[in-house]
């Protein structure tokens, strides 16, 4: 790579790294500006260039990859894959039934013909970063107004991928940057062979249940182990992490590597506020309430239980964050606090001429957000009925690709382009695995109720239109009764159909769809105008702020590689009250009630037995900054050995995606002496251990 990483920041100095370093997921480019004697200082014992070689655009950082929006990280020469156990939840379901409950009993391939493939599972690992910021801002025509700048940058960001994909086997997107400051082509090779090879019982990989999520103490073994193929053999990785024989203690250096999602931190107080009042909260009553819907449609059912898992365990999650957000936000003043830092750059600016457009962008910003928040809830609920209940999913996907295959492949929307065909009607073959009538169309009626409580201005058409006359359980289960949408064979049948045959069919769900579908296509229309007035405005905010600050700013998470340093370190969350940093086995059996989400296998209360539990290490604390997608994330020492996988943040620092607080900023992480000892004390996983290179542990 010959073009220079993050222009617009700041060159680091060790004073500023001092003060910096552990707030921030830096680029793997950004890490190389780090001052190399204070990072020794700090504990890491590999040179710079090790992490990330500026000439080959790779290095240690790169054994750090994408598994299905979570991250993991290569730990042998074999393929071998470590993550977390609820990453890989979904081939536990996938391969699971009423007789054969690996989702409760876990999985242990004792050869490897035993492994277990996972349908729509993918693996991504990086290989090459493209600076493509001028090319991307010279593809915007003079005068475009915002909804023809999103078009602009959508198509060059198509053709910069398309000329990438002609590598076989390149899986290429062009990362955004804080809203557009920088463009980065993300050149990546992409394994579709992903096999289980290992997970604990749920009463491990999940101790605790939503009982201890987000919480400390932590006694969970969120962990589970897959390998890679590549041509039918075990993938070979250019890096990868060894194991460590000594763990970690109080103070060590450690780092996080991974594919941090999403955070705020770049927003205006103002559009912080839209994100509280709308995304959280709707997140917090809609998904709560699914919960509830969930457990009530399945309960004393196997069969449904087995289905409904991953979607209960992901809204389990969605809920308790978005509660997680509110309190943290209200408890931190996060928004008030950006509020004021914003005044301290808007004063600056007054001083700082160049920087004269910021002002109004940020004016501009602000009347975005105020635009959003008239059609909040409708747009909330629109991109919810994507995703579920599943018979809305399928069917709107349905009817948006057989419209969108009608046209040339580059002037299709992104997620249907011909490139996703492959992985979409995997999914919608995995997907039904999910499918529970009952529970899917428990949540369809809360949807319909929700929609049908909005004020005038937000109406959602075809719901009023079909569900207006207040039969809505009635007119549900005529559309569940007769739908072919939710029979697999015809809906994958569908998949290739065209729109004319399609509404030949006459079928009612799919009739619904084609109702949704120009109140879906208006909704997108006007997303992708705002989404060009950011493009417009963000940058030149952004480069105001960033230089005020004088120091390095790490953007937004976006779902690209980064690291973060830490140090293993507890915390106060509250007067009176101090965290030490580590938990161990007896903690785990202090806590064991018999009952779920206390109730531990048998096999696991009897290899305890045998040894000193309080000295078998299982989760630690460190300050890393995360966020999700950084479930996974490869926890090394200074040597570049695997530690722990993160896998949560504590409740305190839950609205970490808003803003760093150093007090409360802690990640939890599984111990990796956990998962040994249960390797070799529980499970007897001999063979594992010696390919992991730690058998005469």
């Amino acid at each position: 790579m010959n073009r220079t990483w993050m222009k617009w920041s700041v060159c680091l100095t060790l004073t500023a790294a001092l003060g910096m370093a552990e707030e921030g997921k830096w680029t793997p480019q950004q890490v190389l500006q780090l001052d190399p004697l204070w990072l020794k200082k700090q504990g890491l014992q590999l040179p710079v260039t090790r992490l990330w070689d500026q000439k080959r655009g790779t290095g240690l950082l790169a054994a750090a990859v994408n598994i299905g929006g979570c991250s993991a990280g290569f730990v042998s020469a074999t393929g071998l894959i470590l993550t977390n156990h609820h990453c890989l939840f979904g081939i536990l379901q996938e391969h699971s039934k009423p007789g054969r409950d690996l989702i409760t009993n876990g999985f242990l391939a004792k050869s490897p013909e035993e492994e277990l493939p996972g349908r729509t599972t993918r693996v991504t690992v990086p290989r090459k970063f493209t600076d493509v910021t001028k090319e991307m801002e010279a593809a915007v025509p003079a005068g475009a107004d915002d909804l023809a700048r999103n078009a602009a940058i959508e198509a060059k960001q198509k053709a910069l991928v398309s000329e990438c994909e002609r590598t076989p086997g390149a899986r290429c997107k062009v990362a955004v940057f804080d809203g557009g400051v920088q463009y980065i082509l993300i050149d990546s090779f992409e394994l579709s062979d992903i096999r289980l090879v290992y997970a604990p019982p749920r009463a491990i990989g999940e101790y605790g249940g939503e009982i201890d999520n987000w919480m400390w103490p932590r006694h969970t073994g969120d962990f589970a182990m897959a390998r890679a193929y590549k041509d039918g053999k075990p993938y070979t990785p250019e890096f990868f992490f060894p194991l460590s024989k000594t763990g970690v203690k109080t103070g060590d250096f450690v780092m996080v590597l991974g594919y941090p999602g999403r955070t705020v931190r770049s927003l205006t107080s103002d559009e912080m506020a839209g994100q509280r009042d709308y995304w959280f909260k709707l997140r917090s009553e809609i998904f709560g309430g699914w919960l509830n819907l969930l457990e009530q449609t399945t309960k004393g059912n196997p069969e449904g239980q087995i289905a409904v898992a991953a979607t209960q365990k992901g809204l389990a999650n969605v809920s308790k964050n978005a509660d997680g957000q509110l309190a943290g936000l209200k408890r931190g003043r996060t928004i008030e606090k950006q509020a004021k830092a914003e005044e301290a750059v808007m004063a600056w600016i007054g001083s700082h001429p160049a920087y004269a457009k910021a002002a109004a962008a940020k004016q501009g910003l602000d009347t975005l957000a105020a635009e959003k928040r008239k059609t909040g809830t409708h747009d909330f609920l629109l991109g919810t009925l994507l995703g579920n209940p599943l018979a809305l999913k399928f069917a709107t996907h349905l009817v948006r690709l057989a419209a969108e295959r009608e046209k040339p492949d580059m002037e299709r929307e992104g997620d249907y382009m011909e490139r996703e065909w492959t992985r979409m009607r995997a999914t919608m073959e995995r997907d039904q695995k999910s499918y529970y009538r009952p529970a899917d169309q428990a949540l369809f009626a809360s949807l319909v109720g929700h929609a049908l409580k909005l004020g005038p201005e937000e109406r959602i058409e075809a719901f009023d239109k079909i569900f207006g006359d207040g039969k809505v359980d009635e007119t549900l289960e005529f559309l569940y009764g007769r739908t072919k949408v939710l029979d697999l064979s015809e809906r994958l049948k569908m998949f290739n159909e065209s729109t004319e045959q399609l509404k030949a069919r006459k079928d009612p769900m799919l009739g619904l769809a084609f109702a949704l579908e120009p109140e879906l296509r208006a909704w997108q229309k006007r997303a992708r105008a705002q989404d060009g007035a950011v493009a417009r405005l963000r940058p030149e905010w952004r480069k105001a702020v960033i230089a005020h600050a004088g120091k390095p700013v790490a953007p937004d998470a976006n779902s690209t590689l980064r690291v973060s340093f830490a140090h293993v370190k507890g915390y106060a969350p509250r007067d009176g009250v101090i965290y030490t940093p580590q938990t161990t086995l007896a903690g785990m059996l202090e806590k064991e009630t018999g009952e779920e989400p206390f109730k531990l296998p048998e096999n696991v209360k009897a290899a305890a037995a045998k040894v000193d539990a309080s000295k078998v290490p299982l989760d630690f604390l460190a300050d890393a900054d995360t966020t999700g997608g950084n479930s996974g994330s490869p926890t090394v020492n200074g040597r570049g050995e695997l530690v722990g996988l993160n896998f949560d943040r504590v409740w305190e620092n839950v609205s970490n995606d808003f803003g760093y607080n150093p007090d409360v900023a802690r990640n939890v992480n599984v111990d990796i002496r956990f998962f040994l000892w249960l390797l070799k004390d529980v499970d007897h996983a001999d063979g594992i251990l010696k390919e992991l290179g730690v058998a005469a542990q």
